[in-house]
């Protein structure tokens, strides 16, 4: 049975480590080894993780079955002071993809904006990712796109998606 929970600062290591194994293969064809390695310790360094949470919003949610964790995605509300929710990561492990889990915490994330009378879900996702098909398929729409600079000479190339809630 798949659980959802809130994640707490003991759950980082867990999301920094989750992250480690996902994205060599969600990435490995689209990114350089070297890009792939700067934004891991840019986005998921303990210091990192804690400045996300703390001082800009956001709130991780960890998927588990059975007390092994498959996944996490982080949010935040009422996005740019507009009323949508905004999906800043969601990462599966591979061996938990096509499950139902990624769907899932999409809908806790959506439940969240809702309560919080957000009506739109947006996200980022790399546009060469082929996540982008399940996004659709789950109801997401393309609404523009962003070329994000994160340094080092290092540029996420990137779809801008909607869905209402």
């Amino acid at each position: 049975m798949l659980t959802i929970k809130a994640a707490t600062e003991a759950d980082y290591p867990t999301i920094r480590q989750i992250a480690h194994d996902t994205w060599p293969e969600t990435f490995g064809q689209i990114l350089s080894k070297q890009q792939i390695a700067y934004m891991l310790e840019l986005m998921y360094s303990l210091p990192s993780l804690q400045a996300q949470v703390q001082q800009q919003g956001h709130v991780f949610l960890l998927a588990a079955a059975a007390n092994n964790p498959l996944g996490y995605l982080s949010y935040e509300l009422n996005y740019k002071n507009s009323a949508s929710t905004k999906i800043h990561k969601i990462y599966i492990l591979p061996h938990a993809q096509g499950k139902g889990v990624g769907r899932a915490l999409i809908d806790a994330a959506a439940a969240a904006g809702l309560v919080n009378q957000n009506n739109a879900l947006l996200l980022n996702v790399n546009k060469y990712n082929k996540a982008v098909c399940f996004y659709e398929y789950i109801g997401f729409q393309v609404i523009g796109q962003e070329n994000i600079d994160i340094g080092e000479g290092f540029l996420m190339e990137d779809f801008v998606m909607q869905k209402p809630i």
